[in-house]
């Protein structure tokens, strides 16, 4: 068996180097994955051809050069057989394509898009899906902010030159309703901004995003105008639901197996809540930062429904910022708190707890914080305990909030659980209590040797959970 031949392959197909769909079709597997020969993957096909037994191989780096760059990609392949040939699926698990996917599925789904305005240059970025919430072509380019003006229904100039007069004047984030005429008609829409300002205090960017509220707006007319308003206002709950867990699935997919991170496994389980019709605010983050350190994120945001998806977004997107950029883990709390106590309307503001903490490889050092969330769980040696908690209230509580930070070196062998409430909390019952059955059931868990599924092992065991909860399990993995 020299080699073989690609007689079809899906048009979302595509190997490194490139070639997509069709363009693959014809072409020999060590034209298209010359480095397989001589690999068990290459054997795999042979014996699934010999047997017809399929074959699923763990998830592996392969390496390709073009272009004399190489170019790393991480997959996982599945082959089986069909007749004398052989259906492969190679599943690419690259974190950063991914990603840009889901926010472009999220801006879809939000009917919402990104907005940056350089001051210094005078420039003005958008992202694709602005251009459809104003209905403009997207080769005329962003429209300047001056001009915006222009597209306003008359009524709204006023309230909204001031709201970009607190944005610019004082460096408030700002958050407003506005209409704009199109060739389709009057669209409702919403700008969420801030600004970013130099050490004088003068603003150099404005960083935001535009979504289209027409829907909404209209849904609300049709409420009111509704003999049948209490049926409508259900659909529209369900319909809320539904697009709040299509959103925050796209936000927060849970892996089906554990990632590897720093050197670190790490164990993510999701249950969202067995009834009720809205939509929790619980989320997760576990990421690799430029300098190999990893990023780890668990949070709660108060409420339920959009709002509550609205803001887990924007505490997670502009945590992964700040936290790719460097900047100390105190520092990017203070500024979420600051965040949600700007964006507060006239019917209130976000509110929400987190813990965040930040693993050096090269020390094992881990650094914590928290905003008025539940203590981390350390499993080691057979004990487990909750790590003492650095000073830090929830987020968007108040406005003069100080937040702490502690450390710890973490050892083989050990597990660092980050939770939400709703792993431990019961109705009628003590949090101490809740909190003390997590760490007995963790113990038990580790000593039963299920420790490489800790957190789905603790997840499963809230069957009936009347809140969403989330569960990263941190492991370090044993010396060999």
């Amino acid at each position: 068996m020299e080699d073989y031949r690609i007689d079809a392959a899906a048009p979302e197909s595509v190997d490194v180097s490139g070639h997509r769909g069709r363009e693959l079709v014809g072409r020999r597997i060590l034209e298209t994955y010359p480095t397989v020969s001589g690999t068990a993957l290459w054997d795999a096909y042979r014996e699934t051809l010999d047997t017809g037994s399929a074959y699923e191989s763990e998830p592996f780096t392969y390496e390709e050069v073009s272009a004399g760059v190489p170019r790393e990609s991480l997959y996982s392949v599945r082959v089986s057989r069909l007749g004398d040939r052989l259906v492969v699926s190679w599943i690419r698990h690259d974190t950063s394509e991914r990603e840009a996917g889901r926010l472009t599925e999220l801006q879809r789904l939000g009917n919402l898009g990104w907005m940056d305005w350089n001051l210094v240059t005078d420039t003005v970025t958008w992202s694709d899906q602005v251009y459809a919430v104003f209905d403009r072509d997207p080769a005329l380019g962003p429209i300047r902010m001056e001009e915006l003006p222009g597209r306003l229904v008359a009524d709204d100039m006023p309230r909204m030159g001031a709201a970009v007069q607190r944005l610019l004047g004082e460096g408030r984030s700002v958050d407003e309703p506005f209409r704009i005429g199109t060739g389709s008609g009057v669209r409702h829409l919403r700008m969420v901004a801030t600004t970013r300002t130099d050490a004088d205090g003068a603003p150099l960017e404005v960083h935001g995003f535009f979504q289209d509220l027409t829907a909404l707006r209209d849904a609300e007319l049709a409420l009111v105008e509704s003999e049948r308003a209490n049926l409508v206002q259900r659909g529209m709950l369900k319909a809320e639901r539904a697009l709040g867990a299509r959103l925050r699935d796209t936000l927060l997919p849970v892996p089906e197996q554990s990632l590897d991170l720093a050197g670190l496994c790490v164990d993510v389980a999701y249950v969202p809540a067995d009834s009720g019709v809205n939509v929790g605010g619980d989320w997760y983050s576990a990421i690799e930062l430029p300098d190999k350190s990893a990023l780890f994120v668990v949070g709660d945001v108060a409420g339920h429904g959009l709002p509550a998806v609205g803001t887990m977004a924007q505490l997670r997107f502009y945590t992964k910022g700040m936290a790719v950029t460097g900047s100390a883990l105190p520092v990017v709390l203070g500024r979420l708190n600051s965040l949600l106590l700007h964006t507060a309307t006239d019917r209130g503001g976000a509110t929400a707890t987190m813990v965040m903490g930040r693993y050096q490889p090269s020390d094992r050092q881990f650094t914590w914080v928290r905003a008025g969330h539940l203590p981390p769980l350390l499993i080691r040696d057979g004990q487990a305990g909750f790590l003492a908690q650095p000073e830090g209230c929830m987020l968007g509580a108040a406005f003069r909030s100080a937040y702490g930070q502690a450390s710890l070196a973490l050892l083989p062998g050990d597990h660092l659980l980050f939770y939400t409430d709703g792993l431990v909390e019961d109705p009628g019952e003590d949090i101490e209590e809740g909190l003390a059955r997590l760490a007995e059931t963790a113990v038990r868990i580790v000593a039963e040797g299920r420790g490489d599924v800790t957190a789905h092992t603790l997840a499963a065991l809230r069957a009936g959970n009347r809140d969403d909860l989330c569960v990263l399990d941190i492991r370090v993995p044993e010396e060999s």
